[in-house]
């Protein structure tokens, strides 16, 4: 089976533990997260070849981090090594009335310095079927704006599914370039799009006339906003919206609609009770419906498969999902009473 291959930054992160303040004891924990590096990791635990292609600074830090990947099976040979810095971001989780806090720490961060024609897409690219991104490395620097874009448009070239998560981060966008400006060009090249009510409208300047807001199902007009999208990127032939009713820190309601220009489908809604970490929610959907849509060439189970991997990955500390196929198929099967398994 070809690979799936993603770029994009990943970072070490500290976090306070539990759910304390930053610095109420004077302990960080280290791991490393980052948007497609955590779908390559949730697409190699699923039993898909997947591919992680990043700059990271060649000491022992990078070592790690590239360790980390490898750990879950991602082929980590296309990332480069040079010297050079890797971006660091800071977490306090949040429960239940007091929300997470995430405080970035990136500038200048080796995959910020990349240019078009420093990666060689066509090489790195020739055994993959699929190509994915986020809207998170367009928005650290021009030069990583440029250099997504061209690889977007040689994996269209290359004949590969382009799928791209917009992941609005209003902390990012600070180089002199909006989001509109540059996630509506590369959004030209997008097969599968994957986003919130938000990311429409922040990244792409797309609203329904209805407002949408918080997840709070009205499928009227989320039905609306993916048809709208779908109409304005022809070359799109999914768009994927994850509905999120935030109650609290703690709970959440989870569940997302898939629109193929012709139909619309909606998932299962779950509940979520006890949150452990949400950071990286987003991205264990993008594998599962990465994931799904390779698979089982059925839309709605495709979806089904991206909110039940991502219900659970609520459960399981670290930006990284680490539950396999067997696990998710299981709870999509209406099997989520948690007994043990003896």
């Amino acid at each position: 089976m070809k690979q799936t291959v993603t770029f994009g930054e990943i970072m070490l992160r500290l976090k306070s533990p539990n759910y304390e303040r930053f610095f109420q004891t004077p302990v960080l924990e280290a791991t490393f997260g980052g948007g497609e590096a955590n779908v390559a990791a949730s697409l190699s635990n699923f039993g898909l070849p997947a591919k992680f292609v990043s700059v990271l600074p060649d000491n022992d830090i990078g070592d790690a981090c590239a360790g980390e990947l490898q750990r879950f099976g991602v082929d980590t040979s296309s990332i480069a090594r040079k010297d050079g810095r890797i971006g660091i971001y800071y977490l306090e989780t949040g429960s239940n009335q007091r929300a997470s806090n995430v405080i970035y720490d990136r500038e200048n961060s080796l995959i910020s310095l990349i240019k078009p024609g420093d990666i060689n897409w066509r090489e790195i690219l020739k055994d993959a079927d699929w190509f994915h991104i986020t809207g998170i490395t367009p928005a650290l620097s021009q030069g990583a704006a440029d250099a997504s874009i061209e690889a977007v448009k040689i994996a269209n070239e290359m004949g590969l599914t382009v799928s791209c998560d917009l992941n609005f981060r209003a902390k990012l966008w600070k180089y002199g370039k909006t989001a509109q400006e540059v996630m509506r060009e590369l959004f030209k090249y997008v097969h599968v799009g994957i986003a919130n009510e938000e990311d429409c409208q922040k990244s792409l300047g797309i609203k329904s006339s209805e407002s949408v807001t918080k997840g709070e199902l009205n499928t009227d007009s989320y039905k609306e906003l993916g048809s709208l999208v779908m109409r304005e990127f022809p070359a799109l032939k999914y768009l994927a919206i994850t509905l999120r009713e935030s109650k609290s820190a703690s709970i959440n309601n989870w569940a997302a609609c898939l629109n193929d220009g012709k139909n619309f489908y909606l998932s299962r809604k779950y509940e979520l009770t006890d949150i452990v970490d949400r950071v990286g929610g987003g991205d264990s959907f993008g594998a599962g419906l990465i994931y799904g849509l390779k698979t089982y060439g059925e839309p709605q189970k495709a979806l089904e498969y991206a909110v039940a991997a991502s219900c659970l990955k609520h459960t399981i500390m670290g930006d990284i999902n680490r539950v396999k196929k067997g696990e998710v198929e299981k709870l999509m099967g209406g099997d989520g009473s948690g007994r043990v398994q003896r």
